[in-house]
């Protein structure tokens, strides 16, 4: 049996794609389902025309895409952690942390397009991709500073003070 894929399927093809498959799969999971169209040449002619709106959509997602590459390069998102003596985070920053840090920049930036393969969980800056589009990925760069700790400006104040009487 011959079919016209609707979406993509995993070891078989992708949407729009004619594939021969076994009568039973196509008749009985294929069809049912919605995945496939039987091949007849009045779907392949409107397979034909889905294939073209969805190309001329997939341009103009493509061309927004990249527009939106170019206002977030030059951004820098800068996050205040609390932190260890040697740099280490209680905490950490994900990528829900820099969905947001975009969010309040005026970006909607779905954070499973953030290509972070683990929380960000030391200071410095990072470089992050952000995948919007098939071939389209911005870099974003990432500050993880310290937060002031209350310690460390008692001291300075005592220094201050004692500087002061002499």
């Amino acid at each position: 049996m011959e079919v016209i894929l609707k979406e993509d399927i995993a070891n078989l093809g992708h949407r729009g794609d004619v594939v021969k498959v076994a009568d039973g799969y196509g008749r009985n999971f294929l069809l049912p389902r919605k995945l496939a169209l039987q091949a007849t040449e009045t779907n392949k002619a409107v397979i034909e025309q889905m294939k073209a709106s969805a190309a001329r959509r997939a341009a103009t997602e493509k061309a927004q895409a990249e527009q939106q590459v170019t206002k977030l390069e030059p951004l820098l998102l800068s996050f205040t952690r609390k932190a260890g003596e040697h740099g280490h985070l209680f905490g950490s920053v994900t990528s829900a942390d820099i969905a947001a840090g975009l969010a309040a920049h005026g970006f909607e930036v779905d954070r499973r397009k953030i290509q972070l393969n683990e929380p960000l969980k030391s200071l410095g800056e990072f470089v992050v991709p952000i995948r919007l589009y098939r071939e389209v990925t911005a870099r974003v760069k990432v500050n993880v500073v310290a937060e002031a700790s209350e310690d460390a400006g008692t001291e300075k104040t005592a220094a201050s003070e004692e500087a002061a009487a002499e």
